[in-house]
Parts: structure tokens; C-alpha cells; sequence
């Protein structure tokens, strides 16, 4: 199995999550309304005849877990549908999960996700 978090643009959040439906993906996701700032450091922006910087943008930050055969895909469809080719657009981390355990079932691995 696969955890798989993106941190990505808020309005990109529909498209990613229209996609993993497309691809028939029925697990769980959690989202958080985050803020940060990567290499690019935020930006100036001019209100009112004074300048102010905005360090922090807001980001959503995606969470899932996949099983090992469907992470490739699902990394697939946010990359396509989180990208608009700008500084920005975020990053995905993939990292292994040794094991995930449904609380109500006792159900193990693959069969919790």
C-alpha cells in the first residue's frame, strides 16, 4: 500500500477529486485548508497605492492510501488535473504504508482500504 499526499492549488480540488471518481477510486480522502509557500517565497501584491507581501497562499493538502497497483494511476490523475503549468501548482508525496486496520471490522491490509 501507498500513502499519498499532494498539497495543490484550492480550485484545482474539484478536478483532482472528479478524477479520482473517474477512476473509480472509493477509498477514503481527507483534506485540510493549509498555508505555505515553497521556493517562490509568496509575492507582492500593490493595495491602495501600498505594497504588502503575502507569504503564506493557501494550499489544500489531499491524503489518501492506495493499494500498491493503483497509486501509480492515482498519482497519474492529480498530476494531469492539478497542474497548470505555473510556479506553484505544489507537490506529491508517496510513501509506503506497512499496514492499515478498519476499526469496526478488524479488517487488515488491502481489504481495510
Amino acid at each position: 500500500m501507498k500513502k499519498i499526499e499532494a498539497i495543490i492549488r484550492p480550485g484545482r480540488l474539484e478536478a483532482v477529486k472528479d478524477a479520482l471518481d473517474e477512476l473509480g477510486f472509493s477509498g477514503g480522502i481527507t483534506v485540510w485548508e493549509v498555508k505555505g509557500h515553497g521556493k517562490q517565497r509568496g509575492f507582492t501584491e500593490q493595495w491602495r497605492g501600498r505594497e504588502y507581501r503575502v507569504e503564506y497562499l493557501s494550499k489544500v493538502w489531499i491524503a489518501l492510501v492506495v493499494s500498491d497497483d493503483r497509486a501509480e494511476a492515482v498519482i497519474e490523475a492529480v498530476l494531469h488535473h492539478a497542474s497548470s503549468g505555473e510556479i506553484g501548482d505544489g507537490k506529491i508525496f508517496v510513501s509506503p504504508v506497512e499496514d492499515a486496520i478498519r476499526v469496526r471490522t478488524r479488517e487488515r491490509g488491502d481489504e481495510a482500504l
